[in-house]
């Protein structure tokens, strides 16, 4: 039922966009397309409720405190399906299939620069060609400036019109008439009124590109318009993905820097646009993503190191200032990814807080921490699935605890699962080694082992004082 105080209330926002945009005259027939587009928005779409909007000014200043919405995040939560947008496709071959992930990237008119292109040119060129068959492109021209769109159209299928034709880059515009209100915004942070338009508007363009992507994919990763893009990139998300296989995430980080790497389930999308629309005034978009990862339930960030994307952008695409930002965990040429098949782990050791044995065998940024093993002590990981190994790793210690090392043990693989209640274990050992220094390094595992592994331990082989690191634990598979 369409209510009179929300009549009231489009009145009211049609008349702020005709003083805000300074137009002359509007026609009659105008307003009552607008008037219909807005409808559409509110009331079929609940693209923004009357109730969520009052709830977006009584928002924090400085921050979104989970538990006051969480009853509002459970109503957003149902909001599985797209917003009902007319996308302007500006360059496009229809996506044939169903691809592993979607590229993000939205972009506007720089003041100083523009990276689009190279930034385009980076995602394919550091793509082998098998990799190319599971990556899509989808790029938001997200400025309202219609010129500038005709120009790098133009651009992008002068250079890129191979992929185009493929069906892996598609060029997409949400039209203006489809943006809140920008003008007269809440000044959180004591940011002057064109910097909050800016850093709301850009919450909106990600949310109409998020919005776009939801059903072309498995996976997502947002990525920013001046960015540079590591070899084979996608092999190691995919790497990454296969490690944490069971693992509950939201977000995985590629990069510490702003959106830049940010991958997610393609399920999540329209969750996610949901939200940035319905904070798009209250802070940036990477203050935002976090809010959302912790509301799902994600307590702590799983980042990836060394990181696939770094920031290559000199000037802002706010007012042109300079940005030196740099990524200093990123490497261009990444060599000798670890597989790290899918695995439970187990250790006896006495963990501290939440370092737990997970982090160590996982590629996201992490590690296990436990207080001083005792002799006979274990560190377990038990496969998915029997698996051909072909070389082991396993680094002890950090760089400022450097004497948190496993002084004395060793490393032994096994075979023959034998079921213990409801627990797996190996009822038999071939030692492959002493560690050395705190470190433990193995290649040839499959010509030296006659079965293929089920199980490997770290075997502790003398009590020590010291606390215990286990930085990271790599398995390359045949």
């Amino acid at each position: 039922m369409f209510k009179f105080h929300q009549v009231k209330h489009i009145f009211e926002i049609l008349d702020k966009m005709r003083c805000l945009r300074k137009r002359s005259a509007v026609s009659f027939l105008g307003v009552l397309v607008i008037f219909l587009l807005f409808m559409n928005l509110y009331i079929e779409d609940s693209y923004v409720l009357e109730g969520d909007k009052q709830l977006v000014r009584e928002t924090s200043i400085h921050q979104l405190n989970p538990e006051r919405y969480v009853h509002t995040f459970k109503y957003l939560s149902n909001f599985s399906g797209t917003i009902n947008i007319t996308y302007r496709y500006l360059a496009v071959m229809p996506f044939q299939r169903k691809r592993f992930l979607t590229i993000g990237l939205s972009s506007v008119r720089r003041k100083k620069g523009n990276y689009l292109l190279e930034t385009i040119k980076s995602i394919f060129e550091q793509s082998s060609y098998e990799e190319l068959k599971e990556i899509s492109v989808v790029v938001h021209l997200a400025d309202f400036n219609s010129s500038w769109r005709e120009v790098m159209v133009q651009d992008i299928t002068q250079k890129f019109a191979h992929h185009i034709i493929a069906g892996r880059l598609m060029v997409i515009h949400a039209p203006e008439e489809y943006y809140p209100i920008l003008n007269g915004l809440k000044r959180n942070y004591n940011d002057p009124e064109d910097r909050v338009r800016f850093r709301s508007k850009q919450n909106v363009d990600y949310a109409f590109l998020l919005n776009f992507c939801a059903n072309i994919s498995d996976y997502y990763v947002m990525l920013e318009d001046d960015v540079r893009c590591s070899k084979n990139f996608l092999t190691t998300i995919k790497k990454v993905i296969t490690s944490l296989q069971g693992t509950y995430w939201v977000t995985l980080e590629f990069s510490k820097l702003g959106y830049i790497g940010k991958l997610y389930h393609s399920h999540d999308l329209p969750r996610l646009a949901h939200f940035l629309l319905m904070f798009y005034q209250e802070m940036p978009c990477d203050w935002l993503l976090t809010h959302f990862r912790g509301l799902l339930a994600q307590k702590n960030v799983i980042r990836f190191k060394p990181s696939l994307f770094q920031h290559m952008g000199y000037y802002s695409s706010y007012k042109g200032t300079e940005n030196k930002l740099k990524d200093d965990d990123f490497e261009e040429e990444l060599f000798d990814i670890p597989d790290n098949p899918p695995a439970s782990l187990y250790t006896n050791m006495s963990v501290f807080e939440n370092y737990d044995a997970s982090k160590a065998y996982s590629s996201v940024d992490g590690y296990f921490w436990g207080k001083p093993p005792s002799t006979g002590d274990v560190f377990v990981i038990i496969f998915e699935n029997p698996t051909i190994i072909k070389k082991i790793k396993v680094n002890t210690g950090t760089e400022d605890r450097q004497n948190d090392i496993l002084h004395h043990g060793a490393l032994d693989v096994g075979g023959y699962i034998r079921y213990f209640k409801q627990n797996r274990q190996c009822i038999t050992y071939i030692r492959l080694g002493e560690f050395k220094n705190g470190n433990f390094e193995v290649s040839d595992v499959n010509q030296k082992i006659p079965f293929d592994i089920h199980c490997m331990r770290i075997h502790v082989t003398k009590t020590q004082k010291e606390w215990l690191i286990i930085r990271s634990i790599s398995i390359w598979t045949s």
